[in-house]
């Protein structure tokens, strides 16, 4: 099959030269750096969507048609007023599966009059990177016409692949509008994050959801032909399950619908309260081990344990489980919890943190969740203490501010006649020889001598050893003054 190419002049062609719009029908895998290749059959069946999910039927295409994000694309929002002036500058659209990432820059597309060209990281590498930026220079230099570059998961790239946009960014050859599910600040170049305004796009909240919902059961692209009806209960189901992603509710909607569909007889089709559990009984919980949400899991985990709260302990913790976290993870944060907040305040604490530990890894998934639930309620409701950390940060800082100390000659150790003879342990008291074996001394170096570093709490095990401390702090402040008056 030859190649055949169709011109045809464009309408909206610039002031100062005329533009072309290229069709060209080529034999399976032909390319032409430079030239838009255009299958008409494809290009058909991408107008025809009558086929289409009905995520994808129900797509905006213009930003009063889209769903929530209203501090970005609402009225006067900041985004919003660049795309109406056709000002959009490098961005990053940041945000949770199914809030708009895709649908956002497909809206802008139609909205801008500089070129747009879409690439998805998960395919495309630094070869496709090098023709489209080719391309763009041809386009400035020949038509003042800018290009925008929509690359959907960019956080797919990796350092190399980012680098070769960073250039092409800064020089405006290229606007980028790169979507990501990840934190940016950890999967994006720090120099192509700095050329890039982020944006964050926020989960649905359940009255958005609804909204969508009932708008795909009337709108003439959803279901409104085959006059779907859902009751409210089924609705608010669907749009308090979806987790704030919009493609999993017009999923699910459509599944429930297949099957209301599939029994309706007489009258119209209803999906009913058990047609959107059965869509939604596969649900899997949204977490990204290593990613934000892992962290934010994590910080709630501990943050409910040192506020004492058991339930949402409990909660958490289910959550990151739930996730697919393994288990040693939570086991090893409750270990350190254990010394960390709880302390001297319950020693029983870290013993059950370390035995939950050595259960869980005995018995495994899933009977490992009663050990690590015991533990994580043991640990919120113990008495809380951070006192030993408190301690150890007090001594560091005078570790690092004072330096090597010499430790007092009678404390150090003569295992031989020389050390002896020169000092080393003389004057050392044995405390299991005197009454209730203990002899008032100070064992810190010189420089140090009245420090103190470990403050007991008056909570739990720890007001018994905050008694002990202060009478202990008594018999050598007496011994002091005694050994003054001599």
């Amino acid at each position: 099959m030859l190649p055949i190419e169709l011109y045809c002049a464009r309408a909206d062609a610039p002031p100062g030269g005329a533009r072309r719009a290229i069709l060209r029908l080529s034999p399976p895998g032909a390319r032409r750096p430079g030239v838009c290749c255009v299958d008409l059959f494809e290009q058909a069946a991408e107008k025809d969507l009558s086929t289409a999910p009905l995520a994808e039927r129900l797509r905006p295409s213009t930003l009063d048609e889209i769903v929530g994000q209203g501090h970005l694309v609402g009225p006067g929002a900041v985004l919003r007023r660049a795309i109406e002036a056709d000002r959009v500058p490098s961005m990053i659209l940041w945000g949770p599966p199914g809030t708009g990432k895709t649908t956002l820059a497909r809206v802008l597309a139609r909205h801008t009059r500089a070129a747009f060209t879409a690439l998805s990281a998960v395919s495309a590498g630094v070869r496709e990177v090098r023709e489209i930026v080719e391309q763009a220079r041809e386009r400035r230099a020949m038509h003042r016409q800018r290009t925008l570059l929509f690359l959907d998961e960019i956080h797919r790239f990796n350092k190399a692949q980012q680098d070769a946009l960073l250039p092409h960014v800064e020089r405006g050859t290229l606007v980028l509008v790169g979507a990501t599910t990840e934190n940016p600040s950890f999967e994006v170049n720090g120099a192509l994050l700095s050329r890039c305004r982020v944006f964050v796009l926020r989960s649905l909240e359940e009255k958005d959801l609804e909204a969508l919902l009932r708008r795909a059961l009337t709108d003439p692209r959803g279901l409104a032909g085959e006059g779907v009806q859902a009751s409210d209960e089924a609705i608010a189901f669907i749009a308090r399950r979806a987790d704030g992603d919009a493609r999993k509710a017009l999923v699910a909607l459509e599944i429930a619908a297949g099957s209301a569909l599939s029994r309706a007889k007489e009258g119209p089709p209803a999906v009913a309260l058990a047609d959107a559990e059965e869509a939604l009984q596969q649900r899997a919980l949204p977490y990204d081990k290593g990613g934000e949400r892992h962290y934010d899991l994590a910080s709630a985990f501990i943050k409910s344990l040192r506020g004492s709260d058991p339930h949402a302990a409990v909660y958490y913790m289910v959550r990151m489980l739930e996730g697919g976290e393994p288990p040693t993870f939570v086991t090893r944060r409750m270990v350190v919890f254990a010394a960390e907040d709880i302390g001297n305040a319950d020693t029983n604490a870290l013993r059950v943190a370390v035995d939950a530990m050595q259960a869980g890894e005995l018995v495994g998934m899933p009977e490992a969740v009663l050990p690590l639930s015991m533990a994580a309620s043991y640990l919120a409701l113990a008495p809380k203490s951070n006192a030993a950390l408190r301690a150890y940060a007090a001594a560091r800082k005078d570790v690092l501010e004072h330096g090597a100390l010499d430790v007092p000659l009678r404390l150090r150790n003569a295992p031989t006649k020389l050390l002896a003879s020169l000092g080393y342990a003389g004057g050392y008291r044995y405390p299991h020889d005197f009454e209730g074996n203990y002899v008032p001394e100070h064992y810190l170096p010189d420089a140090l001598k009245g420090r103190r570093y470990y403050d007991p709490s008056e909570n739990g095990d720890e007001k018994r050893l905050k008694d002990r401390l202060a009478e202990l702090d008594r018999l050598r402040d007496r011994a002091d003054r005694t050994e003054d008056r001599s």
